[in-house]
């Protein structure tokens, strides 16, 4: 699964969509100053369906070769999953909207646009 990163993206996506993760958004960051290449946000409907996402996503990603370089799932209402060049962010609905990080990559992205304008 390491050589095709879109398709990760979208065996992720699947997943989380077929689990009822709602508002799935994907980043990319290839060429910007984050420190991944991809960030996959999604909605969970509680804290226990981001736990059954997250152990969702471990099954079936394990199985395709896909390394875990670290899971934070001390708090449920916020999940973050490390792949390496791809972090996955999965939020109950009130936590994404206090911490808004996908106005954060917006900027990030903007920014990027800028400089190769300036280029």
């Amino acid at each position: 699964m390491q050589e095709n990163r879109q398709e990760a993206i979208e065996v992720i996506c699947q997943i989380i969509e077929d689990k009822k993760g709602e508002d799935i958004e994907i980043f990319n960051l290839k060429d910007t100053d984050y420190f991944v290449d991809f960030v996959v946000i999604a909605t969970a409907l509680i804290d226990r369906h981001a736990m059954a996402l997250l152990e969702e996503l471990k099954k079936q990603l394990k199985a395709k070769g896909e390394s875990f370089f670290h899971i934070d799932e001390e708090n449920p209402d916020w999940i973050v999953i490390d792949l390496g060049d791809i972090i996955v962010h999965l939020f109950t609905e009130n936590q994404r909207k206090k911490f808004n990080l996908e106005e954060f990559l917006q900027k990030l992205l903007q920014e990027k646009e800028r400089k190769d304008k300036n280029v």
